[in-house]
């Protein structure tokens, strides 16, 4: 029997708990509860080392399917292309016109939150639509 193992997504960026922010809101994530012993997660940080203050955050899919998320900070800035990205996959299903004006209205909802959209890759007879975009530290994901 193969052993099912969970996976976790970590990000290295600038500002962890911005960062993970943001991805709650475009993914529907939630913050998950602070350890045990702690009201906040502002409370928790507090009891760290004040080099370690704001160093880290999470987020979680509140139905418990999707992997948690973890943001790390790390002195370097963004410099290349990710080697890997995450596709936001709100246009399952659709196809043609209906496809592109649902994977538009979700680029102009996260722009709003501070995306950028970087291009539409239109349709080519082999794949459908998608959108590259870019979170609020330039880390790129499609919409699918």
């Amino acid at each position: 029997m193969a052993l099912l193992r969970q996976v976790q997504v970590t990000f290295d960026c600038a500002n962890p708990e911005r960062l993970a922010r943001f991805w709650c809101e475009v993914l529907g994530y939630v913050v998950p509860p602070p350890p045990e012993g702690f009201a906040s997660w502002g409370e928790f940080d507090r009891s760290l080392p004040p080099e370690h203050q704001g160093s880290v955050f999470a987020c979680v899919d509140p139905s418990g399917v999707g992997p948690r998320l973890f943001f790390q900070r790390v002195p370097e800035g963004k410099v290349v292309k990710n080697r890997l990205h995450l596709d936001v996959r709100v246009g399952t299903g659709l196809v043609g016109d209906e496809r592109l004006a649902t994977l538009e209205a979700e680029s102009a909802r996260l722009v709003a939150l501070g995306a950028i959209e970087v291009r539409l890759l239109p349709a080519d007879g082999v794949d459908e639509s998608c959108i590259v975009m870019q979170d609020i530290e330039g880390n790129e994901f499609c919409l699918d």
